[in-house]
Parts: C-alpha cells; structure tokens; sequence
C-alpha cells in the first residue's frame, strides 16, 4: 500500500479534536473519536499525538490563537494613548459575540488544565500573551490583574447565560488601571 502524501493531515486532525471537544466535551475525545472527525485512519491520530494530552495541548494552542490575535491585532490597543479599558471591553464584547461554542471551547481546553498538568504551561502561555500585549500600557502587575478579570467576566457571561455587558466591563477594567474606585478614587478611605 502507498503512503499518499498529506502535509495537512496533522491541522486536520487538530481541527477535528477541537470539533468533537465542541461538541461533546473532553470527556468525548479519543483518537478513535478524532480520527472519525477528521476522516483519517487511526493510526494517523497516533501517529501524529501519541497520547490525548498531547493533541489537547495542540487543541488548546491552536485555540489561544483567538483572543490574543484579536488584541494584538486591534487597532484600538495599537495606539499608545489608547482609553485601554475601552478598548479591551470592545474587543471582549467582540470576541464573546462571535462563534459562541468558540469560545467556550476555548474556556473549556483552558479549565481542563486544572486536571491535566500537561496543559498548564499551555493555558499559561494564553495569560503571557494577553498580559505582554497589555504591557505596553501599564505594568505587568496590572496587565495580568486585568487578564484575571477579563478570565472573571467571560466566565461569568458564558455560565450564567448573561448578556455581556462592555459599559461594566469597561468601568471595571479602568478601576484596575486606576488602581482602585470610581473616577480615579486610589485607596479606599481610612488607608493611609
């Protein structure tokens, strides 16, 4: 039997893990599952991810790629005298409003890391990028107290059900980059 030549086969089965994840969660992939998905034999899901860690580890990277792309590429962040906290409550909205399973996919392969050692530096390299992209604004100490909250508010909207709300999200994101309350406010009152 002739090998047939397939450079794409590897991103397929990668899109395809990300599809059965989708559909019916972590607790549903398996090579066997993927395989049917991507339409290739067996042995090529093992062949290319010897264990599920490894092609959730592809998964979960090739699902990071979605938020920070969305950031870094965003003209509203490029600008060095950017309102960030309007920005990033936009570009929030913007990414909760597109293909929903998504990003609970996203969510998904990101949570699963408290299970999975494995994934964790991946699910880490998610909260670098964001927080290196916001960098250039702030410090890293709130960049990535930013990040905490960004992961706080989507997570809320997506198990709640809730409408995404961008003028909370934005208030919230300028306290953090204040440094404290309302308008500017620093530490609360008594604090000095």
């Amino acid at each position: 039997m002739t090998r047939r030549y397939d450079p794409d086969r590897r991103g397929r089965i990668i899109d395809a893990a990300i599809r059965v994840v989708g559909r019916s969660g972590i607790a549903g992939l398996s090579h066997r599952t993927v395989a049917a998905e991507a339409d290739v034999p067996l042995g090529s899901t093992t062949y290319h991810f010897a264990s599920l860690d490894e092609l959730l580890i592809a998964a979960l990277r090739q699902a990071n790629e979605g938020f920070a792309a969305l950031i870094g590429d965003a003209g509203g962040l490029a600008d060095p005298g950017a309102d960030v906290a309007a920005a990033l409550a936009r570009l929030t909205g913007e990414w909760l409003a597109g293909e929903r399973t998504g990003v609970e996919l996203e969510y998904e392969l990101y949570l699963a890391a408290l299970r999975r050692p494995a994934l964790r530096p991946v699910a880490a390299e998610w909260t670098d990028a964001v927080s290196e992209i916001l960098s250039a604004h702030t410090d890293p100490t709130t960049a990535r107290a930013l990040v905490a909250l960004l992961d706080g508010i989507c997570l809320q909207v997506l198990l709640t059900g809730d409408t995404y709300d961008e003028a909370y999200a934005r208030e919230m994101f300028g306290r953090v980059l204040r440094g404290g309350g309302p308008c500017g406010a620093g530490a609360p009152a008594g604090d000095g």
